[in-house]
């Protein structure tokens, strides 16, 4: 699906294709994307490692930077941080906290997903995420289960 991406430090747009990825358990940007675009990222204190859908952690794959910005669909604007990673052939994917979050209506006979719900505004910060998370492991660790990436 078309999604529109703002960068923060000068409010320029610019459209592009994402993937609606179910398995994965985040937001993710291709670090090419990032780059050709000019996002400025933002360090993360902490390394996340990256799970594939086998469990098995991605010893190739860290998330080490983040980028700010605010995703557009439709008459949805949303002000939210994206993982940046390598090697991902996809530039956006939009995981199950987007997906559950904004509950889209997805018609896939016609390709078509519809924004319908109403919902506030509201961005969750790292920190917020990483104190849920370790709510529900019981663990210290930061880790993240990633769909097939390719």
């Amino acid at each position: 699906m078309k999604i529109g991406l703002e960068r923060i430090d000068i409010q320029e747009r610019v459209t592009v294709e994402a993937l609606l990825d179910s398995r994965v358990t985040g937001l993710v940007m291709s670090s090419e994307f990032s780059r050709k675009q000019g996002f400025k990222l933002k360090k993360i204190e902490n390394v996340i490692y990256v799970k594939n859908v086998n469990r098995i952690f991605n010893k190739k794959e860290l998330i080490e930077n983040t980028v700010e910005v605010n995703i557009y669909y439709q008459c949805y604007r949303e002000r939210t941080e994206i993982d940046i990673i390598r090697e991902q052939k996809w530039n956006i994917i939009l995981g199950m906290p987007w997906l559950a979050c904004h509950n889209p209506e997805i018609n896939w006979r016609m390709g078509e997903v519809k924004m319908t719900e109403k919902r506030k505004s509201r961005k969750e910060t790292r920190r917020e995420r990483s104190e849920k998370k370790r709510e529900n492991n019981g663990s210290k660790e930061s880790s993240r289960r990633m769909g097939n990436i390719g």
